[in-house]
């Protein structure tokens, strides 16, 4: 999980800070020395903490802070602003040509994970009612065009390429008029990349840039490289002029150095993170929202967002009415969860929940097939079963068991768990709103977070 260490390290700093009530100067700066030293951990470029530090303890020692009662609190605060402002201040979206197509150059070494967020990038912009495009300008590693028509057939994207026998120049020049043709309104060319930097790949995507004019030219590096990604993102920067980075892979850097060095060293805006591999996976970039996941604040925001997502608005309401009427039946219960799983990881949405964080999980087994075997019991139930759970006896729930791999003991704590999960859900109903008379629900219009 990404930025887990340094979350866990600044969180027990914090965590001392506000114990103390009134603090002094000594107590600050020992605080913002195991901070330091938690970032240098997390690999955050050396010059970049050095700033950060120093700016923070001249807030809290310099003004009145430490007169406060809350001095403890209000250090977080000031630590939670600096980082956002570190982390780029405020959300950088991708823009849009006035002309279309929008053409979109993606850029990057290889393994950075080019091609796939080409392709989320490009499923992200259809969601939103787009019609894009993904080009095959890497003609040199070997199976790369088969990868990206993999990845567009995926997302359901059409995919031009002319083999790899014709200049990236040209292929681009061309897969730029075809968009125009077939109306295509974005355009997302998919570079060719190497293992490092060299003249003969700068001139070539100097020489697309030249011939396409793209909108926005995007650098995707891979989170886990630390360091070295921030200084090819700074090279890349120098040699093409960056309009936005997409960082990969973070979901496997428990560090998270690179996102938080990029924008200060480079100036230039993170726009997506790459936190798996499913399309909802790629997240556009909230500064404020990633500075609280880290402080263990929680990111409420981005939990709604994945909900809104997820779950469908007139299920939802149909459920609700159920559990109101008290009808609710195990169909019911299987559409929340497979909505559920395309949430993400349990262990992620957990660590958006304000006051809770992944140190808190730690040690604590959360099994990611306990749905896969609901699913498997459930859908082993004929549709009258389903419907009346009651009528489950001895030998129908046996059968069940052999049909889904599981045993009698897991199908009767289902059934268990259904019924009281169903009890609880009719109390808090309470006769006007699943989260209680005359409330809407905790999460919006839907009235509801589905369990």
């Amino acid at each position: 999980m990404a930025f887990e260490n340094l979350g866990e390290k600044l969180q027990s700093v914090f965590n001392k800070l506000k114990g103390k009530g009134l603090l002094t100067e000594k107590d600050v700066k020992e605080a913002m020395r195991e901070v330091r030293l938690a970032l240098l951990e997390a690999d955050v470029n050396f010059k970049v903490v050095k700033d950060f530090i120093t700016r923070i303890t001249d807030k809290a020692v310099g003004g009145d802070i430490l007169e406060g009662v809350n001095a403890g609190t209000q250090v977080v605060k000031l630590v939670h602003d600096e980082l956002v402002e570190l982390l780029g201040s405020t959300q950088s979206q991708l823009t849009f040509s006035s002309k279309p197509p929008t053409v979109y150059m993606m850029c990057g070494l290889q393994g950075a994970g080019k091609t796939t967020s080409s392709g989320k990038i490009a499923g992200i912009l259809r969601k939103q009612g787009k019609q894009p495009l993904l080009v095959a300008c890497d003609i040199y590693r070997p199976a790369a065009i088969k990868q990206l028509q993999i990845v567009g057939k995926t997302y359901n994207i059409p995919v031009f390429e002319m083999g790899n026998q014709v200049s990236p120049v040209l292929i681009a020049e061309k897969a730029v008029e075809h968009a125009k043709q077939q109306g295509n309104d974005v355009v997302l060319i998919d570079t060719a990349g190497r293992l490092h930097i060299d003249d003969a790949l700068m001139d070539e995507l100097q020489n697309i840039r030249k011939t396409v004019n793209p909108q926005e030219i995007l650098l995707v590096i891979d989170a886990m490289t630390g360091q070295d990604a921030v200084n090819v993102a700074k090279t890349f920067d120098e040699k093409l002029g960056l309009d936005g980075i997409i960082v990969t892979k973070l979901d496997s850097d428990t560090r998270g150095g690179a996102v938080l060095s990029v924008k200060a060293v480079t100036g230039k805006p993170v726009k997506y993170v790459g936190l798996g591999e499913k399309l909802e996976d790629m997240e556009a970039f909230h500064p404020d929202r990633m500075a609280s996941r880290i402080l263990g604040m929680g990111d409420v925001l981005t939990l709604f967002d994945k909900a809104q997502e997820a779950f469908d608005e007139k299920q939802a309401k149909v459920l609700e009415q159920k559990i109101r009427e008290n009808t609710m039946t195990l169909d019911d219960f299987l559409v929340q969860m497979q909505q559920m799983k395309k949430m993400g990881p349990l262990k992620d949405l957990i660590g958006m929940i304000p006051g809770m964080n992944s140190g808190a999980l730690k040690g604590v087994e959360i099994d990611e097939n306990a749905m896969v075997h609901v699913e498997a019991i459930i859908q082993s139930m004929t549709m009258k079963e389903r419907e009346n759970p009651d009528i489950l006896n001895g030998s129908r729930k046996r059968r069940i068991a052999a049909g889904s791999g599981r045993t009698v003991q897991e199908v009767n704590r289902l059934l268990k768990q259904f019924e009281e999960m169903r009890k609880m859900m009719k109390t808090m109903t309470g006769g006007g709103g699943i989260m209680g008379k005359g409330k809407k629900g905790k999460f919006g219009k839907k009235g509801m977070f589905p369990f």
